[in-house]
């Protein structure tokens, strides 16, 4: 910690100018991946985070690891699982629970007495990722968020390559730098960088896809959907009372795979126990309005939760906490009210965040409180409450900061990573990452039916080959993805907002890739500097050959039987 203080003592003075090898923007995992990656390859690196709690949605609630397929991992994304598992071996990090009586659920069920862990707490993962800080004496300016106004990005490029000379900080500090990466969620840098990136859902024809534009008969689109026949009007029956909040006319111009600037909504993944001692109770938000939930109430009404279900997938972790996620017609996604926020500025993605707080503080309130909710439901509701342990440096009351932005700008580079890939029926020449998961959507839109109804559009949920009845198998990503088309920035990597269409990034948008994706970029961020190259002109063999003996796995000739990595 004395490294990282000392190098950041000229922040404390005003601006300055920081100059390293590799200068990483971001908080995400592969933020720090990369940093830990391009310094073990004798690079320096700095990590100038937005953020000053590091780790992104590893840290900030999303303690149930979606990857599907876990023997795909290896490098320093496996090695943080394995770090985990060591975690939770010592019986002093069981303070709520005793370590026998924990039994992970959901995807990560039978993952118990594994070398390597996927259920944790977000303090827990915080722990882990700052003592990779100190261990790897990683330099990170917390707090940096980039100047996104005009020319505050240099790039040159007049009768050269271009490429990206440096950028600044809202402070003037001037991060200067011979490759950059965008380890981002929102791709800002990218973006600033004026590399050709897309927002929204592409159609179809675009790609010569299937499920990626307006998708409603798409595998899933019943699922986290409403009963038939809820009614979208103020008042019942009544067109000309107009529409309840959240809800889009119906346009008959529409036509199944049309693309939009839409994207899938966005939540906070809660962490919740059930132990009195660290709960704190569902509270009502200050302005709270009932019609915000009304399409909820109709949806009770409808018969959802007749069978004993309750809007909301509660995952175990450890200590009796939760991760808990969107489930049903209406629930933690607060859907169409994220579309501004891949472009929007500092302040507009400010306001963003709090109608998402405001939004789901007073969902979590009317479970457990409003008469209009079944009985059953606000009983089991109102047993759960965010944590006094947990997200202290949050928004209070154990609300976190970090938003669940499962999508935002798209890079659009060297390669395209699309349905094809994920369904086996195109494979790439330069695989870097395995991608392992169903191509995944949350819904994009709420709005009226042709009928007259409300309906969700926009999940998708396929896991299914190019057959259409088996599981596609873990696909390799091309390093092509993780670079902007030649010409347009030479010394840039994108490892979060990658190149990818709307349901490909649906497969490969987990954290456990972006682990893996930013100790890639970086590898390649090391090769480039030592030889002074192009990013898209890098040995792609001797980067693969770099990332393999560092223990990633990414042959797409990799098979899971019994939870073990074999080659065919």
């Amino acid at each position: 910690m004395v490294n990282v203080m000392l190098a950041a003592m000229p922040l404390l003075f005003g601006a300055a100018t920081v100059e390293r090898d590799v200068v990483v923007y971001g908080s995400s995992p592969a933020a720090l991946t990369a940093a830990i990656q391009a310094q073990r390859m004798g690079k320096t690196a700095v990590i100038v985070s937005p953020e000053t709690r590091i780790g992104g949605l590893t840290t900030g609630g999303l303690g149930q690891t979606d990857i599907g397929n876990k023997a795909a991992f290896g490098g320093l994304a496996l090695s943080f699982y394995r770090d985990v598992a060591a975690y939770y071996r010592d019986e002093a990090n069981w303070t709520w629970q005793k370590r026998g009586d924990y039994l992970p659920d959901g995807q990560c069920a039978g993952t118990k007495g594994k070398d390597a862990m996927w259920t944790f707490e977000p303090h827990a993962a915080l722990t882990i990722l700052e003592s990779w800080e100190k261990r790897e004496k990683l330099e990170i300016h917390r707090g940096m968020r980039l100047d996104r106004s005009a020319g505050k990005v240099k790039v040159k490029g007049e009768g050269e390559p271009r490429r990206i000379v440096s950028f600044l900080t809202e402070d003037g500090t001037e991060y200067r730098g011979k490759i950059f990466v965008d380890a981002t969620y929102e791709g800002d840098l990218m973006a600033a960088a004026g590399v050709t990136y897309f927002v929204g859902r592409e159609a179809n024809s675009v790609y010569g896809e299937t499920i990626s534009g307006n998708a409603p008969q798409a595998r899933g689109s019943g699922n986290h959907n409403f009963r038939p026949g809820v009614d979208p009007h103020v008042v019942k029956g009544d067109p000309k009372s107009g529409l309840l909040p959240g809800v889009e006319p119906y346009d008959p111009s529409e036509r199944p795979g049309d693309g939009d600037r839409r994207v899938q909504a966005y939540c906070f993944r809660m962490c919740l126990t059930d132990v009195p001692e660290n709960r704190i109770p569902f509270a009502k938000p200050a302005g709270y309005d009932e019609r915000n939930y009304e399409l909820l109430f109709r949806n009770f009404e409808a018969g959802e939760s007749a069978n004993g279900s309750l809007p909301w997938i509660n995952s175990k972790m450890p200590n009796r906490k939760t991760d808990t996620n969107n489930r049903t017609g209406f629930s933690t996604d607060f859907v169409g009210g994220n579309w501004a926020w891949p472009e929007a500025s500092y302040a507009e993605r400010e306001r963003i965040l709090k109608a998402h707080l405001d939004y789901q503080r007073g969902l979590m309130w009317t479970l457990a409180n409003h008469p209009r909710v079944p009985e059953r439901v606000r009983r089991e509701i109102s047993r759960w409450g965010t944590c006094r342990d947990e997200f202290t440096d949050g928004l209070g009351d154990g609300w976190q900061r970090q938003l669940y932005v499962r999508e935002a700008r798209r890079l659009v580079g060297e390669t395209v990573m699309t349905e094809h890939h994920c369904r086996g029926t195109r494979t790439v020449e330069r695989p870097v990452a395995l991608g392992a998961y169903g191509m995944d959507s949350h819904n994009v839109r709420r709005r009226v039916t042709e009928e007259g109804f409300v309906r969700n559009e926009g999940n998708v949920e396929d896991y299914r080959a190019a057959d259409g009845k088996t599981r596609f198998k873990p696909f390799g990503i091309d390093y092509g993805a993780l670079v902007p088309k030649r010409g347009e920035c030479a010394n840039l990597l994108v490892p979060v907002c990658l190149s990818a269409s709307h349901m490909a990034f649906g497969s490969i948008r987990m954290e456990p890739v972006f682990f893996i994706l930013g100790e890639s970029a970086a590898t390649a961020a090391a090769f480039a500097a030592k030889d002074a190259r192009a990013v898209q002109d890098v040995d792609v063999a001797a980067l693969r050959a770099r990332l393999r003996a560092d223990g990633q796995r990414f042959d797409v000739s990799i098979r899971c039987f019994n939870g073990k990595a074999t080659r065919e």
